[in-house]
């Protein structure tokens, strides 16, 4: 592995760490402050992010989406699907990449409630794909 590959790596792993830290010491509306505008999933907004999307752009949420998907095996802690659409988020974010995160919830199996999150960038499935059928969107920040 390369040395850009390896930053992009240190910096997916830092960017969960941050993501499970604020998680565990501010509430969740706080956090999502920095996501931007919830919205319902049909909102045109949502239907229309990548738009104007370049092939550059595409290629970052790619490699992204590879950093995080690479790391999260390897964190010290369990790097569920939210905190890894909050990593890659950031990631695109820094790098002026509109990215749309995704929140879903269904009937779990042994479980009364099964949710999930999931992020889009440039047309490309970031993090948290393949989302299940039984998973209903209920709402995205963009």
């Amino acid at each position: 592995m390369g040395p850009r590959r390896q930053l992009l790596v240190a910096e997916a792993c830092i960017s969960m760490l941050v993501a499970r830290v604020s998680l565990a010491i501010f509430p969740f509306r706080r956090v999502a402050k920095s996501f931007g505008v919830m919205v319902p999933p049909n909102d045109p907004r949502v239907l229309a992010y990548a738009d104007g999307a370049t092939e550059e752009q595409a290629r970052t949420a790619r490699m992204v989406s590879w950093a995080v998907r690479v790391s999260a095996p390897h964190m010290p802690f369990r790097s569920v699907c939210l905190q890894q659409a909050m990593a890659a988020h950031a990631m695109l974010k820094r790098r002026r990449i509109v990215s749309i995160m995704h929140f879903g919830a269904g009937k779990g199996e042994g479980k009364p409630i099964d949710a999930h999150a999931w992020l889009d960038a440039a047309g490309v499935k970031v993090t948290g794909y393949p989302v299940a059928p039984t998973l209903a969107e209920l709402g995205c920040f963009v």
